[in-house]
């Protein structure tokens, strides 16, 4: 950290900052719809599709909008208000969540935040190219995972202990939650304020100033033809859509998942914290190891760890599996996510890195919607949780075979 730059500091902050709401994501807030549709009478398996279907509608509204958005935000100095103007949405809706009272209600606010979040990072994300340079793109990106596990482990255990304690103070179950979801806004919006307050748009597009609509339009088809053209960054594309629908769907569905297979919701919060202590090393460890190993063959080894995760999840049973669990998501998830990153700001043009960022995106995305549906349906149809996520090992599958297929270029050098 002593070698950072000021604005690589700011940059990696908000992962901190937003990792608290990815947290409560992972952790309480499912919980606590789990909870409104048991008192409305909805049973389990069903409450589990319907939070996919939630993750899912988010996902697919943000991989809409990400390409045209990401397109726009190539203009000069338009990065950081479109990244604010998204911010401000997730923040607000995160706050808005604990006044619901229906499941119908939360449902659509949990959505509106989510969108947020998801947008708000397709020009974070971008901003990568701006903060530093190919070489250091790496280790910057795997600091921002990992200290966005460890920071984000603060808000939240200031929210449990209010959860937990706060009946013997005289609040409510909703109260609580309702106190623990604004102090996670809160977090988020203010760890956001040294990026918001220092951050400059380096690289923008010359060619893309004072945009109509369907310039954006012609401009992404533009861009989807060099896509084509361009094998590296075509392939990974397609390798990523397929390998970051397991790891986000296991990172969104785990909590739901234990609690429909009898894990009860102390073990399931403690495991999932576990897995963010743990998450913090491994993330650095892995951008460390990109110094001397590439990229994308420790993106391979992680993507075989994740095979090996959602086949051991089929047998889940037990609390000391879910914990086993928890920590081999720890090893693998800061890595796999922090080097794609990197790996792909490398491939792609400066100037036009918000627009290649929209495309990243959607097809990552794109890739949660269909793993989220996915788990989603197969549950419902065969009223088994283990069922959804057996599905999850041919995406996984499928990306490995296409990452290996990605030609030599110079992200690997």
């Amino acid at each position: 950290m002593k070698n950072l730059t000021k604005i690589e500091k700011n940059w990696i902050l908000y992962d901190v900052a937003n990792s608290a709401f990815v947290l409560m994501v992972s952790t309480i807030i499912p919980i606590f719809f789990k909870g409104i549709c048991s008192a409305s009478g909805i049973s389990d398996s069903d409450s589990t599709a319907f939070w996919g279907y939630a993750l899912s509608i988010s996902t697919l509204i943000v991989a809409f909008l990400g390409p045209t958005l990401g397109r726009l935000a190539d203009e000069k100095d338009k990065k950081k208000k479109y990244f604010l103007f998204f911010l401000l949405l997730g923040c607000l809706g995160c706050a808005a969540l604990g006044f619901s009272f229906d499941w119908i209600s939360f449902i659509v606010i949990f959505i509106i935040a989510r969108v947020g979040y998801q947008a708000a990072n397709v020009f974070y994300d971008s901003m990568l190219t701006d903060v530093t340079d190919d070489e250091r793109s790496h280790i910057v990106s795997s600091y921002g995972y990992a200290l966005g596990y460890i920071g984000s482990c603060i808000p939240f255990v200031v929210a449990m202990a209010i959860v937990l304690l706060g009946s013997n103070f005289g609040l409510s179950s909703q109260s609580s939650i309702m106190i623990g979801l604004i102090i996670t806004a809160l977090w988020w919006f203010l760890l956001s304020v040294p990026l918001l307050k220092n951050y400059r748009q380096v690289y923008y597009n010359h060619e893309t100033e004072k945009q109509n609509f369907i310039d954006v339009i012609k401009g992404l088809r533009h861009t989807l033809k060099k896509v084509k053209n361009n094998k590296a960054v075509f392939y990974f594309l397609i390798a990523y859509f397929f390998y970051i629908d397991g790891v986000y769907t296991v990172i969104e569905m785990a909590t739901s998942y234990g609690y429909d297979v009898g894990i009860n919701q102390t073990q399931l919060l403690l495991a999932l914290l576990l897995t963010q202590i743990i998450a913090f090393p491994f993330a650095i460890i892995f951008g460390k190891l990109s110094e001397k190993i590439k990229a994308r063959k420790l993106i391979n080894i992680s993507i075989v760890g994740y095979i090996f995760i959602v086949c051991f999840a089929l047998q889940l049973d037990k609390a000391w599996e879910f914990w086993f669990l928890a920590v081999c998501v720890a090893m693998f998830q800061g890595g796999i996510q922090a080097l794609s990153r990197s790996y792909f700001s490398r491939l792609v043009p400066k100037d036009n890195s918000n627009e290649y960022f929209g495309l990243f995106d959607i097809f990552g995305k794109g890739a949660s919607f269909t793993g989220t549906l996915l788990v989603g349906v197969i549950t419902q149809l065969t009223d088994s949780s283990t069922m959804g996520v057996a599905g999850l090992l041919i995406l996984l599958i499928v990306g490995l075979i296409v990452m290996r297929k990605v030609p030599n270029n110079e992200a690997d050098k």
